[in-house]
This record gives C-alpha cells, sequence and structure tokens, in this order.
C-alpha cells in the first residue's frame, strides 16, 4: 500500500514504467504472467522470485493473492457486477 499518489498514478497508468525496486517488478511479472497465461509458469519463473529475496511462503502467497483476485473478478464479470 501506499499513500503515495504519483507512485498510484504511474501504476495504474502502466506498471511497467512506475518507478519500483527489482522486488516489486519480479512480484508484478509474475503477477502478469499467472493472470494471463498461468500454464506458461516455470521454474525460472520462481527462480526469478527467489533471486530478488522471495521464499516459498512469499511465492505461496503471492500466488493465492493473484489466483483469488483473478478468480473473483471473473465471477464477478460473469454476473454482471458492477455493470448497469
Amino acid at each position: 500500500m501506499s499513500l503515495d499518489k504519483e507512485l498510484v498514478d504511474a501504476l495504474k497508468q502502466d506498471w511497467r514504467t512506475a518507478e519500483l525496486d527489482e522486488r516489486d517488478t519480479a512480484m508484478l511479472t509474475f503477477v502478469e504472467k499467472l493472470t494471463k497465461n498461468p500454464s506458461s509458469i516455470w521454474r525460472d519463473d520462481m527462480d526469478a522470485l527467489r533471486k530478488v529475496g522471495f521464499d516459498d511462503t512469499g511465492i505461496l502467497q503471492i500466488t493465492l493473492i493473484a489466483s483469488f483476485f483473478n478468480y473473483i473478478n471473473r465471477v464477478a464479470d460473469a454476473l454482471g457486477v458492477g455493470r448497469e
């Protein structure tokens, strides 16, 4: 979480151009791949997260949180939640 409005705006625009540290960049790269093409996740994706300091618990937490948001957004989309 951040109260930095400039960072929030940059993340909304395109997280790849936001000023993020190596750890956040690796995490978001993983989350984007998990979201767009989950079957392409491989050992090297986990290794990239470990390289910047995430342990197995951290990788599991990233995966579970991203997967939950992907799931719940798909449920909401399918039911038309928020559309009027």
